[in-house]
């Protein structure tokens, strides 16, 4: 008894509000997206550097330790 109706906003199609959305995107430019894929390909071949050599140290000191 004494129920309200609210009122809905229209349903608009989803494509449109997808458009909508892509259109609010700030694209990064070519000179921004080439320094950050450097700087992602630099941090990846130092990281791997380091796990190779604390690979290397942790297997020669395991090897060391159950030839004693």
């Amino acid at each position: 008894m004494g129920e309200k109706k609210e009122k809905k906003a229209p349903k608009t199609s989803w494509f449109d509000g997808l458009k909508t959305e892509f259109g609010k995107i700030i694209w990064p430019d070519r000179k921004s997206i080439g320094k950050q894929t450097l700087a992602v390909v630099i941090i990846c071949i130092i990281l791997g550097i380091i796990i190779a050599v604390l690979d290397f140290g942790i297997q020669n000191g395991v090897d060391f330790l159950i030839n004693l």
